[in-house]
C-alpha cells in the first residue's frame, strides 16, 4: 500500500500542476479580434468616450461616481461599477474594454498629460483586473482590429502618433506628428491634416500608409461612408458640411459656426458658438429639419441607439434625451430612474 501511495502522490500533484497551468494559460491568454472592428463610434470618440454601445449594453463614465466606469442595459438599468478608474476614449470589442484612464476629477474641457493618470488600460468585458497597455500619458485611443492607434507623449518626441496590440505587445511610434485617431472605419482611419493643410487623410492600419482623399480645409472629419463624409469647414467659419468621395461640391448643412458634433444615422446634432444664442441643434444629412434640442453651451455630445447624452459646459451636470424623439431633457443620474 505503502508503495502505492509513493506512485499515485506524485501522479496526483503533478496532474494538478498541469490543472494549474492550463487554468492560468486560458484565464490569461489573450483573445484577438478576427475582423477590423472599431471599438465604438467616431464621433462618441471626437467627444471624448464617455459612452459606448455593444451588443446591447452601455458602457461609459459614471458622472455621479467620479466619472467611473460602469455598464447598464440600454434603458439604464442593471448597473453595475466594473473598475476604480475613471476613463474616457471608451473602446468595446468582443472580449474587452479599453480606455484611458483618468484619474484627477474631470472639471474642464481641457486635459493634460501626466504618468499614471493618463494610462492607456484594457479590462475584462465583465470587469476585474485592469492591465495598463501603456503607462506613459495617453490621449485619443481608437481601437482598430488588434491594435489601438492613441497619442502617446513623452520628453523626447513630445506628443506623436502611436500603436500598441491589444495584449500590450509591439508598441511602436507610426509618426512623429500627431493626429486625431477618432475616425475609425473599419481598417482605416480618416482625419484632418493637423500642419501644412487641413486635407481629408486616410491612413490604412494594415500598412500605416496614408493618402489624401480630398484636398480641402476640414475639421474633425467623420466618415461614415464614402458617399458620406461630414466635417467642419475652416474655411467657411466652422460651417458643418456634407460630402462624398465623388461630389463635385460639398453641401453646407448648416452656416452656424459649430464647436462640436456628431452622427446618428440620417441625423447630425451638433453645438453651436453663437454667444447670443448657443444650443445643442439637429438636422437631417441633406440639410433638412434644422431644430434647436436644448439652449446652452455643451461638450461630450455622446450617442447610443436610445439615447443622446451631453454635458453642461459651465456646470458640468449632465443631460440625456431621447433619439427617437429628441427633445424632452432629463438629467442623467445611473441607477436612480
Amino acid at each position: 500500500m505503502k508503495k502505492v501511495f509513493k506512485i499515485i502522490i506524485p501522479i496526483a500533484i503533478t496532474a494538478l500542476i498541469i490543472i494549474a497551468v492550463v487554468i492560468h494559460h486560458y484565464s490569461t491568454r489573450i483573445i484577438f479580434n478576427e475582423e477590423y472592428v472599431n471599438g465604438n463610434t467616431q464621433g462618441n470618440l471626437y467627444n471624448e468616450g464617455t459612452f459606448c454601445e455593444y451588443n446591447g449594453t452601455i458602457y461609459f463614465a459614471n458622472p455621479d461616481d467620479s466619472y467611473k466606469l460602469y455598464s447598464m442595459d440600454m434603458n439604464g438599468r442593471n448597473l453595475k461599477k466594473l473598475c476604480d478608474d475613471s476613463v474616457f476614449y471608451i473602446n468595446v470589442d468582443e472580449n474587452y474594454i479599453y480606455y484611458v484612464r483618468n484619474n484627477q476629477e474631470i472639471k474642464s474641457d481641457y486635459f493634460f498629460f501626466s504618468n499614471g493618470n493618463n494610462s492607456l488600460c484594457r479590462i475584462k468585458r465583465n470587469g476585474g483586473k485592469v492591465t495598463v497597455l501603456d503607462s506613459d500619458p495617453c490621449m485619443y485611443a481608437s481601437l482598430c482590429g488588434n491594435y489601438i492607434y492613441y497619442l502617446h507623449y513623452d520628453k523626447t518626441n513630445a506628443t506623436s502618433l502611436y500603436k500598441i496590440r491589444i495584449d500590450g505587445k509591439d508598441k511602436q511610434m507610426v509618426q512623429k506628428t500627431p493626429i486625431y485617431t477618432c475616425g475609425a472605419l473599419g481598417q482605416y482611419i480618416y482625419y484632418n491634416g493637423m500642419e501644412s493643410d487641413g486635407n481629408l487623410y486616410e491612413l490604412d492600419t494594415a500598412t500605416d500608409k496614408i493618402r489624401t482623399v480630398i484636398e480641402c480645409n476640414c475639421y474633425k472629419p467623420i466618415v461614415t461612408s464614402p458617399n458620406n463624409i461630414f466635417f467642419l469647414d475652416v474655411n467657411k467659419n466652422n460651417a458643418l458640411m456634407h460630402t462624398g468621395v465623388n461630389a463635385e461640391q460639398p453641401t453646407k448643412l448648416s452656416g452656424e459656426s459649430i464647436d462640436l458634433f456628431n452622427v446618428y444615422g440620417s441625423t447630425i446634432y451638433f453645438q453651436t458658438y453663437d454667444e447670443k444664442a448657443p444650443g445643442l441643434y439637429m438636422v437631417k444629412n441633406d440639410g433638412s429639419d434644422l431644430n434647436q434640442i436644448y439652449p446652452g453651451v455643451f461638450k461630450r455630445i455622446n450617442i447610443t441607439s436610445n439615447y443622446i447624452y451631453f454635458t453642461d459646459f459651465k456646470t458640468g451636470t449632465v443631460y440625456f434625451t431621447s433619439t427617437s424623439n429628441p427633445g424632452m431633457i432629463e438629467e442623467f443620474h445611473p441607477g436612480k430612474k
